[in-house]
């Protein structure tokens, strides 16, 4: 009996030390990890671009729709700092007010108004509708009116979701868009109505971006971000996902309006996102500890393929959502920020 008990002590001690040491090894390249992102947000600092060459040699006035919205807030405070080169005013698009509003002292309409960040579950026949008269109807309406009245140049905020019922998890230049539901479906329907509206005296510029995460915005990046700063492990995954820093986008929809460009846009960061590591410089940022754990791919799995909601939320924070790399490029650098520099800029407290 004690010759028995003995062997199974024997046996739990060589099991055990593989465990110990797996541990160990994980532990340190989290470390590792963690050393390397510390030392990446020591140096790196934000690409700031010199204007002293600006082009414009005649101011342009723009006019941003949705007053109040992030990102027409955030393109207006980006633009405000060349006063030799914009002005920029924006209007409020609930009710008929708008339509008061003088479009043909504007050179520029960044349509940014509009409904979106939707549990799309869980609505009613009248919100659908709503979307359509809100995303397809009131984009449109308003993009006759600048035409009209003289406007050169409109610029329209889509979005990624166009593709969110495609079966290719990289989208390429070749993929159709294929809208899941019918948030994306009204995006897709004022995409082909405003290009049917350009010519050549007034400009179309259709921007597909993927998600746009910065201070202050709203959507999964802040949930991650809170998720990051009180959990003390997430599980390694190997995922590919584009995403879009705010100044990288205002920066881009300024070279739009410098370069008086018309067309189809994919704006993103120069580098794929992967949820393991972005989570983890979160938490560097904030000196949080955090060990990503490796074999778990096979929960995450579960999750992504569960009816509903939390099926939903896993396949955006677990699988694969990116544009090919090469539809992103420009003629001018828009990327004013990297990625592990975008983190630092949105977590970090004034």
């Amino acid at each position: 009996m004690k010759n028995r008990k003995s062997t199974l002590k024997e046996k739990a001690v060589l099991l055990g030390v593989p465990a110990i040491g797996a541990a160990v090894a994980v532990y340190k390249k989290n470390q590792a990890r963690t050393q390397i992102y510390k030392e990446l947000l020591k140096n790196e600092e934000p690409k700031q671009k010199d204007n002293s060459d600006q082009k414009n040699s005649v101011k342009k006035r723009i006019l941003i729709t949705g007053q109040g919205s992030y990102i027409g807030e955030s393109v207006e405070k980006w633009l405000v700092r060349f006063p030799e080169s914009y002005d920029v005013d924006t209007v409020d698009m609930i009710g008929d007010a708008w339509k008061n509003t003088d479009f043909s002292v504007y050179d520029v309409v960044y349509h940014v108004a509009g409904i979106a960040h939707a549990d799309v579950g869980n609505v009613t026949e009248e919100q659908k509708k709503l979307y359509y008269q809100v995303n397809t109807d009131l984009a449109v309406e308003v993009a006759e009116y600048a035409k009209k009245s003289g406007v050169k140049q409109f610029i329209f905020m889509s979005s990624m979701i166009v593709y969110s019922g495609c079966k290719e998890k990289i989208i390429t230049e070749k993929t159709e868009p294929q809208p899941l539901n019918f948030y994306g479906d009204s995006k897709w329907q004022a995409d082909q109505k405003l290009q049917e509206l350009k010519d050549d005296k007034f400009k179309v510029v259709i921007l597909r971006p993927p998600m746009i995460y910065g201070k202050g915005s709203k959507g999964n990046y802040p949930e991650l971000a809170k998720l990051a700063t009180r959990i003390p492990v997430f599980p390694k995954i190997k995922n590919r996902r584009s995403m879009l820093h705010i100044d990288n986008l205002c920066e881009f929809v300024k070279l739009m309006i410098d370069n008086e460009e018309s067309g189809v846009f994919f704006p993103q960061n120069a580098e794929y996102t992967n949820t393991s590591e972005m989570v983890q410089m979160i938490a560097t940022v904030h000196d949080h500890m955090m060990l990503i754990i490796p074999g778990m791919s096979w929960a995450t799995k579960i999750m992504m393929h569960i009816p509903g909601k939390i099926g939903a939320l896993s396949e955006k924070v677990f699988g694969d959502l990116a544009y090919d790399l090469t539809m992103s490029t420009y003629k001018e650098n828009y990327r004013v920020h990297t990625l592990i520099d975008s983190i630092k800029a949105t977590e970090e407290t004034e």
